[in-house]
């Protein structure tokens, strides 16, 4: 009980100092006392209940997810049969009513472009995404299931929360909340952003990048009207561009989509000075560009941008290595956001913000004047129970219980975590519970003090026995903290850290810490009978 070696001091109290200091500049930031620039500075993030911030509801269009499931599956048809051995050839296909129907030119080949077909019509999991029927003899019919389309819709929506995700981290915000709401729905919340429309910008950007051959056989009195040849579509110049107001048709089939690309970053045209986009693709989408410009040298091709050409460039050589230049009049700023979409990935539906509100900090103020000041009447109320109660013992519980809170402070700093309103809630909680080990052992001691062991034996016991209770219902808590942490979310896992937290932190500094205060006492003191 009283060996507390020279070596295990400074560890501890080293522990306890260096969490403690990390709490400082949270603290002092609500103060007019400046934390030295020179120092690190680690902060307790606000949340949104808190700091104030942006409020935004995004929702999916579904329907682009059925609309883009026939445009592959129309692809990999016609990819399938021109790879077959013999080549099965194939016309009059059509995508009308939301299905894909084409016609074999022989008819003797149902069956097997039927068993060439069977592997994309099942998917990769085990919910049958397509339905197959053969009319006419030699007519084909491709018709989504409903269970397929609710599976591509979540999948949609799963990437699309994950690419909202990393948007957002790429404007350095800190501890922001990005759910799923119903089926077709995102909430985001970010803290501290009192000016949403950077946000909805950066959302509201579906970064659908394509490259596709431009239709040189197309009219432009015919592209004027909107009409194109067909196998083409047509897209209008965007904003930016030179051409705005004007159209071009390009190959519907055959281009190369942005979902290989591994980089982008904002840079400037050595030639024009003007705001650029440099592409890298990975090593497929580098080998399918190399292969598109060197196949069509000499043609143009466009780049489209969530449906609008930026430009459409002559390919004069080859363009290998799989990287890309993206101009289309761009400012800095636009060319830097369509960047950071680039890299975080194209969203495989539009989403559009049907609600929007800024949360002021003066709530959060008001919230965390109250919080404070409950955490003061209540710790105060714990001092004065403690004291009254067990003396000297109450009084080295007292002084763990503040460093208790300066250690959960201080750990959330260094590990970047947001406080919440809930979070606040927990940390009343923690004062609460916190001081409940050093009653347990108390309460311990005086039972052996009763039994008749002398002072240090009635000690060591006490602190020995009652650990062991003290340790199993931390376990229970810290399970229970986890799985609120776990499937929780915002506010409710704001509360899960502080707990998780506090009770390391409690252990810590209500057992351990106490203990070798009292080691001390009774090393030096010898008194002959406790004050319990």
């Amino acid at each position: 009980m009283l060996d507390f070696p020279t070596w295990r001091k400074v560890w501890l109290w080293l522990i306890t100092g260096l969490a403690c200091m990390a709490a400082l500049p949270s603290l002092l930031s609500m103060t007019s006392v400046r934390w030295p620039d020179a120092l690190p500075d680690p902060m307790v993030n606000l949340g949104l209940d808190l700091a104030g911030g942006s409020h935004i509801l995004l929702e999916a269009d579904s329907s682009q997810v059925a609309t883009q499931r026939l445009e592959n599956m129309e692809e990999n048809v016609r990819g399938i049969m021109r790879q077959a051995e013999p080549r099965i050839r194939i016309g009059d296909v059509s995508t009308r009513g939301g299905r894909l129907s084409f016609i074999l030119d022989d008819p003797s080949e149902i069956d097997r472009a039927r068993e060439l077909m069977l592997p994309s019509m099942n998917g990769a999991g085990l919910v049958r995404e397509w339905d197959l029927a053969v009319e006419d003899g030699n007519r084909m019919i491709l018709t989504p299931t409903a269970e397929g389309i609710d599976q591509a819709v979540s999948d949609a929506m799963e990437s699309a929360t994950e690419v909202v995700r990393k948007r957002i981290d790429a404007l350095g915000t800190r501890e922001p909340t990005i759910i799923r709401q119903g089926d077709t729905r995102i909430v985001v919340q970010v803290p501290g952003l009192q000016d949403p429309e950077q946000l909805k910008a950066l959302l509201g950007q579906t970064a659908k990048l394509e490259f596709k051959l431009v239709d040189q056989s197309a009219l432009p009195s015919d592209v004027a009207q909107g009409l194109a040849p067909p196998g083409s579509e047509i897209f209008p110049y965007a904003e930016t561009s030179a051409y705005a107001g004007n159209s071009l048709a390009v190959r519907r089939l055959g281009g190369i989509r942005g979902d290989n690309l591994t980089g982008a970053q904002q840079s400037f045209d050595p030639q024009t000075n003007e705001p650029v986009v440099n592409i890298q693709f990975d090593t497929d989408g580098g080998r399918r560009f190399a292969k598109l410009t060197t196949e069509n040298v000499g043609k143009p091709f466009a780049i489209i941008l969530d449906g609008k050409a930026l430009s459409a460039p002559n390919i004069n050589e080859p363009i290998r290595g799989g990287t890309a230049q993206i101009s289309g009049g761009f400012s800095v700023e636009t060319a830097n956001q369509l960047a950071i979409s680039l890299r975080s990935g194209a969203l495989p539906v539009d989403l559009a913000v049907i609600e929007e509100r800024t949360v002021g900090p003066d709530l959060g103020a008001d919230s965390i004047r109250k919080g404070m000041f409950a955490m003061g009447i209540g710790s105060m109320l714990v001092v004065l129970l403690m004291i009254a109660s067990y003396g000297r013992f109450g009084i080295y519980a007292t002084v763990a219980l503040v460093i208790n809170v300066f250690m959960i402070l201080g750990i959330m700093a260094a590990m970047g975590t947001t406080l919440t309103l809930p979070g606040i809630a927990g940390f009343v909680l923690t004062i609460g519970a916190a001081v409940d080990a050093n009653v347990l052992i108390n309460e311990r001691i005086r039972e052996e003090r009763k039994r008749g062991r002398r002072v240090v034996a009635a000690v060591e016991t006490g602190y020995k026995e009652a650990s062991r209770a003290i340790y199993d219902a931390n376990v229970t808590n810290f399970i229970a903290g986890v799985l609120l942490f776990l499937f929780g979310s915002g506010p409710v896992r704001g509360f899960a850290v502080v707990l998780i937290i506090g009770l390391f932190t409690s252990v810590f500094t209500a057992v351990t810490l106490t203990r070798m205060w009292v080691a001390g006492w009774l090393r030096k003191a010898r008194p002959s009978d406790l004050n319990l």
